[in-house]
């Protein structure tokens, strides 16, 4: 499940979004771009995963 989507494939900055594994809740931030992509388990500021509550 995508929360957030911004940014475009048209530009070089490339596409920001968050995913939510719709078993576990984690959140997880994914970039991609011309170059290339990522995707790392989203932290919040005590540093533990971040993880949503799913409606089920």
């Amino acid at each position: 499940m995508v929360t957030l989507k911004e940014g475009s494939t048209m530009k070089d900055d490339g596409v920001k979004q968050i995913l939510v594994d719709r078993e576990t809740g984690v959140n997880y931030l994914v970039i991609k771009s011309p170059y290339g992509f990522g995707i790392v388990p989203l932290l919040n500021t005590d540093g533990k995963v971040v993880i949503s509550k799913l409606d089920n």
